[in-house]
């Protein structure tokens, strides 16, 4: 299901009572249909805000949203209900019945919908089984482990067949090795179900990880959106830039060698790509220097580019670091360089006739 934006407004009142505050300040957003989009923001950015409107939780102050070019924030009581019966919530604390199995958490959705018995029951070793664990129907919730809460809060989200998914900081409660096997198991769900799903987000690496597109939120206001691939690729705005340091973080790792001198072998992006899966990030083995960074598209990771402009034009160069960002469906080459010679710009411009982004370090 495709959602539509626009011109969405809210505004709250201040803990004091005294002002206004605009959480939410004139968005306007497409989001495919079949896709997993993120909505990344730090700490009161107004991503949980606009969630809330885009999942009809509330109405905007102003503007419009559409599911499939179908106005929704304007529908009558009635006609809401029916609606978000089509829309999946997993929350951060799961928001499970601790009275209830996990099998009957499941449940719950499908009971006040007024599903039959017999068809609950097929549904929910339906859904245990999608997110495996099927041995686990009659637990109480205060055996699982907080894995298994999520992947029980994953499966109740989907007891009605929704079209739409939310995930509102669904991995922010657990620990790395577990948010990596939930964001595997959202991204095999939206696969084989057509999900739109929507995941409101502060970690990068959930973007990273899961998402093929991505809106940037600060001050209650999209500042950058686009494919994941070109916003690691060539961000533009500083929030941005700030979201992909904390996880393209350079190692520290020193080489014996710091000054490491031009050589006549040929370098490519690809030596990097193939140690990339021991250590995803930048690594760095010189701490001087680092004029220019270089990001490399997927396919120009396997090009000898530097050796080239160096037979080419009378320039010299000196890697800094390197490394591989592997995202959900793409890779992203980095490396930090340095060049001499005179003829820099020369280099530069067939780099970037090449589509790699040439950008000074630190811009």
């Amino acid at each position: 299901m495709q959602i539509e934006l626009k011109n969405l407004v809210k505004n709250y009142t201040s803990a004091d009572g005294l002002s206004k505050v605009t959480a939410v300040n004139d968005i306007s957003l497409e989001i495919p249909s079949n896709t997993i989009f993120g909505i990344i923001g730090k700490s009161g950015a107004g991503k949980s805000s606009l969630v809330r409107l885009i999942s009809m939780m509330e109405k905007p102050d102003s503007g419009e949203v559409y599911y499939d070019g179908q106005r929704v924030d304007n529908l009558d009581e009635k006609e809401l209900v029916l609606k978000r019966r089509r829309i999946g919530m997993i929350f951060q604390n799961f928001n499970l019945f601790s009275s209830r199995s996990a099998g009957e958490n499941i449940a719950y959705p499908m009971e006040i919908c007024g599903v039959p018995k017999e068809k609950i029951n097929e549904r929910v070793d339906e859904l245990l089984e999608i997110v495996e664990l099927s041995d686990r129907k009659n637990a109480r919730i205060s055996t699982l482990s907080g894995g298994q809460k999520q992947r029980i809060a994953i499966a109740r989200a989907l007891a009605n067949n929704p079209d739409i998914l939310f995930c509102d900081e669904a991995t922010s409660a657990l620990d790395p090795q577990t948010t990596s096997s939930i964001l595997n198991l959202i991204r095999k769900i939206q696969s084989q179900m057509n999900l739109t799903v929507v995941m409101i987000t502060h970690q990068m690496e959930v973007v990273r990880d899961a998402c093929s597109q991505v809106a940037v939120i600060s001050d209650g206001k999209v500042v950058e959106h686009g494919s994941v691939s070109d916003i690691f690729i060539n961000p533009k705005n500083e929030v941005t830039k700030d979201f992909i340091s904390h996880i393209a973080s350079v190692s520290q790792n020193q080489n014996s060698n710091k000054d490491s001198t031009k050589t006549s072998s040929t370098v490519t992006v690809s030596s990097a790509n193939e140690s990339s899966e021991k250590n995803p990030e930048m690594i760095r083995w010189s701490q001087e220097g680092g004029e220019y960074e270089l990001s490399f598209p997927s396919d120009q990771q396997g090009e000898p580019v530097l050796s080239t402009i160096a037979k080419k034009f009378d320039v010299e160069f000196n890697i800094r670091a390197a490394g591989v960002q592997k995202l959900t469906d793409t890779t992203v080459g980095k490396m930090i360089v340095d060049f001499s010679g005179s003829q820099i710009k020369e280099a530069l411009d067939y780099l970037k006739e090449k589509q790699i982004i040439v950008k000074k370090a630190g811009e």
